[in-house]
């Protein structure tokens, strides 16, 4: 199983379970996670979410590389699997606590985006490789701009590999809401989904509907542009592979 649920007392917990993969999602984690998220829209009994990555060493390093997924001929469209493994792409409106230990990265920014806040420990780090792979970000830096000052993003996108925001800097531009120490990140978010989720959950749901609402068109707007500047800017996928065995690989080590 790539994606676990566990549920108690109103608070479900949604870990990414490849952590041999630093939680790397293929297309049956995306799959899965599709499915999670729709399933918990007939779940009466939870009425918070925490989402994590097991192991430790990583929350998530987005799209397995390892992933075929072909693509259509026409610059005009573009097959990215990791545009439904985020819970308001699957309609789910329950609240979303993000709880980040170790990386965070690249496509993990398309869970991220779609949580209402994070919780990360002061180990934790983010960046955005995509650049360095000879890669547009462009659906992770829509994303990020919605939670990050410009200049933030901007820096983190376009500095690829060569540099990772620090859980506290993430904390002081808030990309981060909480945070705790190695190991922490789940308990302080499973408390905070505790108390929401003791709440009635129509006033929290149309508040967490009230929030996304406020940022939704220029979000909306913005990614429209994703699939073009994709298709223009990204080089062929045997160019991206050899810059990732040439230098991404490292960009994965642990410290």
């Amino acid at each position: 199983m790539t994606v676990t649920v566990e549920a108690d007392q109103g608070v479900a917990i949604v870990t990414l379970d490849r952590p041999a993969k630093h939680n790397a999602i293929d297309l049956d984690t995306a799959s899965r996670l599709a499915t999670v998220w729709r399933q918990l829209r007939y779940d009466d009994g939870v009425r918070a979410v925490v989402l994590t990555g097991a192991g430790g060493r990583a929350f998530c390093t987005g799209i397995d590389r390892t992933a075929a997924v072909p693509q259509p001929p026409s610059p005009y469209s573009i097959d990215d699997p990791l545009l439904t493994i985020g819970p308001k792409a699957n309609d789910l409106w329950l609240p979303v606590i993000a709880a980040v230990e170790g990386m965070a990265c690249g496509g993990a920014f398309y869970l991220l985006g779609e949580c209402e806040f994070v919780v990360a420990a002061h180990d934790a780090t983010f960046f955005d490789p995509h650049t360095a792979y000879g890669m547009v970000s462009a659906y992770e830096a829509v994303l990020m701009a919605q939670r990050m000052p410009y200049g933030e993003v901007a820096r983190m996108s376009l500095m690829g590999t060569a540099e990772r925001v620090s859980a506290r800097r993430a904390y002081e531009t808030g990309l981060v809401s909480e945070l705790t120490e190695p190991g922490g990140a789940v308990a302080a978010a499973r408390r905070a989904a505790a108390v929401i989720a003791s709440y009635p959950t129509e006033a929290v749901q149309g508040t967490v509907r009230a929030v996304w609402a406020a940022r939704e068109a220029a979000r909306t707007h913005a990614l429209a542009q994703a699939p073009h500047l994709i298709a223009l800017g990204n080089l062929p996928p045997e160019r991206q592979a050899a810059l990732f065995e040439g230098r991404g690989r490292a960009a994965y080590r642990l410290r």
